[in-house]
């Protein structure tokens, strides 16, 4: 076993669930770039997608009462589309042209609402297009919470209902994601023997992050979301 390997991926685990889990999203954004440091992409987006299955199983489970189910039933179908289109993508070809494309769009919204001091509205055509973008780049990278984020932020402005219902939108994306890369070969055994030797990890990520949440006010959430936008879209963009 490379100790290496081991090392990375418990890093990256653990600091990419400990942010997925205090704000609901950016979990990948925060682990994919640590992964890429020892892997290849589609190996880095199979172990961040079997611990987003864990993980949203049991957030759903503590945040049901919280969930905007409205929301997720809007994104469905959209994302459905999004992540299959996403994942044909991963499989053939090398999307580094569109991992720097949802660079510049992330940094853009955020420059928007950075300078103009408001959210950016968006109507139900403009929505449906975000659902299936958050797909596709679910599929691709494993990272279309920010898109997502955007969308679901027009509808739901309190902190609790946000992050538990961006934890819902992100379960149905896995669900979908998991047996669809596991069907394309890219997901395979051999990542899930190696995820369970990372579980310690993983569930003291959770642990943290849910004890830090209740700390944080409203004014904290907003710009913490805006930090990890920006960050995510620098990231991706560089």
């Amino acid at each position: 076993m490379d100790l290496y390997l081991l090392f990375i991926l418990a890093t990256a685990i653990f600091c990419g669930f400990f942010v997925q889990t205090l704000v609901g999203f950016a979990g990948s954004l925060v682990a994919l770039p640590i992964l890429l440091l020892a892997l290849r992409l589609p190996d880095a987006i199979a172990y961040i997608s079997l611990f987003y299955m864990i993980s949203s199983a049991y957030m759903i489970y503590r945040e049901w009462k919280n969930i905007d189910r409205k929301t997720i039933i809007r994104l469905s179908l959209a994302s459905v589309v999004g992540v299959i289109l996403g994942i044909i993508v991963l499989s053939y070809t090398k999307p580094v042209i569109l991992k720097k494309g949802l660079g510049v769009f992330i940094l853009s919204y955020v420059a928007y609402v950075f300078f103009l001091r408001k959210d950016y509205k968006i109507g139900r055509k403009t929505n449906l297009a975000f659902g299936i973008l958050g797909g596709f780049f679910a599929g691709v990278f494993s990272t279309g919470g920010p898109l997502y984020v955007i969308s679901v932020k027009n509808s739901i402005y309190e902190a609790r209902t946000f992050r538990a219902t961006m934890m819902g939108v992100l379960a149905l994306v896995t669900l979908i994601r998991v047996p669809a890369l596991s069907i394309s070969g890219i997901l395979t055994m051999n990542h899930v023997k190696i995820s369970i030797i990372i579980l310690p990890v993983f569930f003291l990520a959770q642990f943290v992050g849910i004890k830090l949440f209740p700390k944080i006010n409203e004014v904290q959430f907003k710009n913490i979301l805006l930090i990890l936008l920006f960050l995510s879209g620098f990231s991706l963009l560089f």
